[in-house]
């Protein structure tokens, strides 16, 4: 009887369909034209985010889990350098490759406001725009820029380094062994750029009081996600 009981069981777990794990929704959140493209997968708009580039054929994944898109107007024209921000505003991951390989890029540490922060509260916020492989952070009292899409050649390898004067007259040198952010990698303020190093490059100099005119851009203005996504009805 035992046995018999034993080979029952085992045929009514062969007759049963195997219930499979139902995979979490994949939405478009954002395009940037008709090539290029922004995925979220997860439900409640929050999850893994995945970037494609159908003309290149990249398809990379810049945020593995836990990303919330981000609210504020949102204007992407440049394909080089590529710059996602945030739900909290907090910080960017940027591409300087077109997408095959993302990096963390966040604030510069100094006071970028005028209170002391080193950047805007989240409800500041009003827009980002990445044009010309520089990106632009508007908010209502500041604009937070990235640098030009450059290094400073003379500090790079073999460079003579970039030589500059203290307050106190004492010459100092900014060499290549130690030259700072790398270019795209920190947004500041005008303020914030006030008294760093970075402020004696050529890719900090002559930065816009205003956001660049982006005209005829073909992408979305927002990003837009379906919090009800995979739910059932």
């Amino acid at each position: 009887m035992k046995e018999l009981t034993i080979l029952s069981g085992m045929f009514l777990l062969l007759m049963t369909p195997l219930v499979q794990a139902k995979e979490p929704p994949v939405q478009v959140v954002y395009r940037f034209d008709d090539h290029r493209y922004l995925e979220l997968k997860g439900y409640d708009c929050e999850g893994e985010l995945w970037y494609t580039d159908t003309v290149r054929g990249i398809h990379t994944e810049p945020v593995s889990q836990f990303y919330r898109i981000f609210t504020r107007k949102f204007v992407h024209p440049s394909e080089h350098y590529i710059a996602l921000p945030n739900w909290e505003s907090d910080g960017f991951i940027i591409s300087k490759d077109y997408g095959q390989t993302w990096q963390v890029a966040g604030f510069s540490p100094g006071p970028n406001e005028l209170n002391g922060m080193d950047r805007a509260p989240r409800e500041d916020v009003s827009s980002f725009t990445v044009v010309n492989d520089q990106g632009f952070l508007q908010t209502k009292h500041s604009l937070y820029t990235s640098s030009k899409p450059f290094e400073d050649p003379r500090i790079l390898p073999g460079g003579p380094g970039i030589p500059y004067t203290l307050e106190n007259g004492k010459v100092q040198v900014l060499e290549a062994q130690y030259p700072g952010e790398a270019w795209g990698m920190v947004y500041m303020t005008k303020l914030g750029l006030e008294g760093t190093t970075q402020e004696h490059k050529t890719n900090w100099q002559d930065l816009p009081d205003h956001v660049p005119e982006v005209k005829n851009y073909q992408g979305w203005d927002h990003m837009r996600c379906d919090m009800d996504a995979g739910k059932a009805k």
